[in-house]
């Protein structure tokens, strides 16, 4: 068993050749797959990542269902104190992670920042489950009480996306341990290194060996999650052509799986929005994160005339610069793909209004940027108009009724989240009632509910009963049990004993 993160002499590289972290260290990959971990800020080599082999995994997986027994038995108020011990922790070496995001993700600092930030308050939401999973009990008769308690699934896996390196693992993470189980994460290829600090931040919290094990990899990884006769339940996040694939593969084993897809966001602007501040709000949504994020604004739907708010959301992209207040995108691919949108687009005949292709941040010419695009006059059928593009790109279609947009908006195969701009109460509550979407937001960009709601889609954007975060995650982490209990054998027997 090693205890640091890499190899620094075997690679090239910032941080080397990387480890697996399993029962409470960092071990060599026994496979000879490996693929490199690139910058996308600056095309620069961070690590070489090896591929786990089917032994890897089997010793991560030996190593939860050791820790499991002592773990599950483990009181949760003794447990979260743990997680209270983790938030600390998260708020002492906020900046030195947000910085990691930043190198590997390609974000801005902000938005590194910030992302660490939802960490502290999904951490603190856990630190609350004692609270919330509080069993009932009731005297069903004279002397006979039935009782129900949650009770850990088990050993169970996290499959994580590159768009969030700290923030989504930590959607399952504290929830998941709090509740008792034991946990495999299999983070992206393409950024596995956050995901190696949080389990250091862990073990300095406490966390007993074994609890929390990293298995790093590619999509044969995940197969072989999915095929793990000792795993219990797999929440996958990612897009929702894998995300089907993971929830059939899965559940064809009979596990528990949460798999969340990806999204098509409308944002329906009515004349009568605010428009400065719908303006603000809909270049934010569509360019935060580069657009890299289930919850980005890729199509609006502009109701009537709204041509001064499209002048406006102009206006406010042309502010938003790449490398300065526009974080990258993920890698070379992802940039030749989104331009490739942008082109057909306006091969099909749609107006580019502000147009972020080509773009180059001086001294970082090997960086992966695509500025913010705006494109209007868009067609319900174009592929920018249906499919997620995960990038800076906003795609404008134009509609005469409300009822028009929202049957846009319905159309789409995914349910995400949708949000519309108006300061008409009633309007608003229509579109909430019509809209097929699990988030919805009233002038607000990105409707992602905040801690102790919970986070979840609905369609294609996700497959599975529940929510990942939140109260709705408690049922997907534990199962329920059911006791009744006699001590009274005067009373005799009856048709409930």
């Amino acid at each position: 068993m090693q205890t640091t993160l890499s190899e620094p002499g075997t690679a090239t590289g910032k941080y080397g050749r990387l480890k697996n972290y399993i029962n409470g260290g960092f071990t060599a990959i026994t496979s000879g797959r490996s693929l490199p971990v690139i910058s996308p800020l600056d095309g620069s080599l961070l690590a070489e990542m090896p591929c786990s082999s089917a032994a890897d995994l089997d010793a991560a997986v030996a190593a939860a269902q050791a820790a499991f027994p002592a773990w599950s038995r483990t009181p949760i108020k003794e447990r979260v104190q743990v997680f209270f011990r983790y938030k600390n922790l998260l708020e002492q070496n906020l900046t030195a992670l947000a910085a990691l995001v930043s190198e590997e993700n390609g974000k801005t600092r902000g938005e590194a920042v910030a992302e660490i930030e939802k960490c502290i308050e999904l951490t603190e939401f856990a630190t609350s489950l004692l609270q919330l999973i509080a069993g009932e009990v009731l005297e069903v008769s004279k002397g006979v009480e039935c009782r129900t308690e949650r009770m850990a699934v088990g050993v169970v896996a996290s499959i994580v996306p590159f768009n969030f390196p700290a923030m989504v693992p930590n959607w399952t993470i504290p929830n998941a341990l709090a509740l008792g189980n034991c946990m495999i994460i299999k983070p992206s290829e393409k950024v596995p290194l956050s995901v190696g600090r949080i389990a250091l931040l862990l073990q300095e919290a406490g966390l007993p060996e074994g609890v929390f094990n990293i298995v790093n990899g590619d999509s044969q990884t995940v197969q072989a999650i999915c095929d793990h006769p000792g795993i219990e339940a797999i929440s996958f996040v990612g897009s929702t052509k894998v995300a089907k694939l993971v929830y059939q593969r899965a559940t064809h084993q009979l596990k528990r799986c949460l798999a969340l897809g990806g999204a098509k966001n409308h944002l329906l602007v009515l004349p009568d929005a605010q428009p400065e501040m719908t303006a603000q709000n809909v270049a934010a949504s569509m360019s935060g994160c580069a657009g890299q994020r289930c919850m980005a604004a890729s199509a609006m739907v502009a109701v009537g005339n709204v041509d001064d708010i499209i002048q406006r959301i102009c206006a406010a992209a042309r502010r938003i610069i790449p490398g300065q207040n526009l974080g990258a995108v993920i890698d070379e691919a992802a940039k030749v793909r989104i331009e490739k949108y942008i082109t057909e687009a306006e091969q099909q005949g749609a107006k580019i209004l502000v147009d972020g292709r080509g773009y180059k941040v001086p001294g970082k010419e090997h960086g992966t940027y695509v500025g913010p695009t705006v494109i209007d006059h868009v067609r319900p059928d174009m592929a920018v108009a249906t499919e997620e593009i995960f990038g800076p790109v906003i795609s404008i279609m134009r509609v005469d009724t409300l009822d028009e947009a929202i049957a846009i908006e319905n159309a789409s195969p995914y349910g995400n989240a949708a949000s519309v701009f108006t300061q008409n109460g009633a309007f608003a509550r229509y579109v909430i009632d019509r809209a097929s979407a699990g988030m919805v937001g009233v002038n607000v960009g990105v409707p992602v509910p905040r801690e102790p709601f919970s986070f979840g889609g609905w369609n294609e954007s996700k497959f599975g009963v529940g929510d990942i975060t939140g109260k709705s995650s408690i049922e997907f982490w534990t199962r329920l049990k059911k006791s009744t209990v006699k001590w009274n054998p005067e009373a005799g027997i009856n048709w409930m004993s």
